[in-house]
This record gives structure tokens, sequence and C-alpha cells, in this order.
């Protein structure tokens, strides 16, 4: 796969939504380390398609799917009006090409869907809203918490986790309470997580991730390397 600079956009929104076959995505996965352009443009990608990601289930498709969108594609106009195609019968990139574009076509509509709706539905607002920031000052994360409501995780980079390890969210509301898990992101994706019954967020309050053993921390408290921090500030 060549990453043209006009086709970084397009390929950054098929890896996200999961339309490259393994090949592309192993090439991808080995051009992230030495091409930011690349990399920016997957992490607009998946904050752009946060809405989706973090509104639905993943759901395996049916056994059947791919077979119905295979008989259709090889059923052109010309053969439904007993007409010979000229074309060869079976023509592999020519039902690649189609069945990306399909898939590519079902994601997006599926997509607008689920974000507008999604958009329209939510009323609440964060009480505090906290960007995470690395050693050497770069955002990292952001942090929307709903109070005793949920917390949403947003991830701006790639986490490197160790086989075995896990990425842990806390806070800490108060030092008598000392910091509290919001929850883990198994998966190093933005997610939306269930947050504990705790004091309402204020300005100032502290926020991180650390990397953890797989599970979570085993004591309740950080006990693994702080990978970003910051705190939280009221929207105005």
């Amino acid at each position: 796969m060549t990453l043209m600079t006009q086709d970084i956009a397009r390929i950054a929104d098929e890896y996200v939504l999961g339309l490259l076959d393994d090949d592309e995505m192993l090439r991808v996965e080995q051009q992230l380390d030495e091409n930011p352009a690349l990399r920016s443009a997957i992490a607009a990608s998946r904050e752009r398609f946060l809405p989706l990601d973090i509104s639905i289930e993943e759901t395996a498709p049916s056994a059947s799917l791919w077979t119905r969108i295979d008989a259709e594609l090889e059923s052109t106009p010309s053969q439904a009006q007993g007409t010979r195609d000229p074309r060869p019968a079976s023509n592999d990139n020519h039902l690649s090409f189609w069945k990306r574009t399909a898939a590519a076509s079902l994601a997006a509509s599926l997509l607008f869907a689920v974000g507008l709706g999604w958009s329209l539905t939510r009323q609440v607002d964060p009480v505090v809203v906290a960007i995470l920031l690395n050693d050497a000052g770069q955002p990292q994360a952001v942090v929307e918490d709903f109070s005793d409501r949920e917390a949403t995780i947003r991830l701006l980079a790639d986490f490197a986790v160790p086989e075995g390890k896990t990425l842990q969210v806390w806070t800490l509301p108060n030092r008598d309470m000392g910091p509290i898990s919001l929850g883990l992101l198994d998966d190093r994706r933005s997610a939306r997580l269930a947050t504990p019954a705790l004091p309402a967020p204020k300005n100032d309050q502290l926020y991180e991730i650390t990397l953890e053993q797989a599970g979570g921390s085993p004591t309740g408290r950080p006990t693994g390397p702080i990978l970003v921090k910051g705190v939280g500030r009221i929207p105005l």
C-alpha cells in the first residue's frame, strides 16, 4: 500500500472502521511510527467516529451477509435482462472493489444515523473536562466527567500496552478519599465508563491514566506508572 498524501484521510477512515484487509492493516500499523501525518489522520478519524464507537456494542455480521452481497454484485444489469456480459464472470478484483465500496457505504450510513441520533438525544453536558498530558506536555486523552452518571474517555494517541497489562483511569475527588478508579480501557480505545458514586467533580480535580496489570490494580489504588494526567475544568 502506497500512502499518497491525498489518500491518507481515506485510509485512516477505513483503518478506524475496520474496512482494510489484514495485509493493509499490517502495512498501516508498520508506518504509524514513521508517518506523523498518518497518526494525526487516524486520531482525527477516531475522534470523528467516537459517537459510533461508544454508542453501540460490537456485533459480528451474519454469515450470509457477504454471500448475499456477492450474489448481488455478480448479477449485473445486462445479466438480469438475459444479455451476456462480455466481461469474465469471475473477477476477484472487481468484486473486492465493490464489496469494499458497499461496506464503506453501509458503515457511513450507519455512522450518520447513529451519530445523529446520539447527538440529538444526548442532553447532559459534562460537569468537568480534563485534558490529560504526558511528560512532554502533549495532549494524549480527554476526560469528560458526568458526575454520578458516567465518564467519557477519548484517547488522542496510541498507547503502548504490553501483554498482560491494561490502562486504568483514576480520579482524586479529595485527599481523604484518595484516588478512585473510573474503570479500565482494556481495548486501548475511547470508551464510556460507568462511574462509582462520588462527590460532584470540581475545578482542579486530578485525573490520570496508569498502566496496571490485566484486570486492574490489585490494591484498588494506582500501582503502575502514570502515563498521562491532568486537572478538570468546569466548562463555561
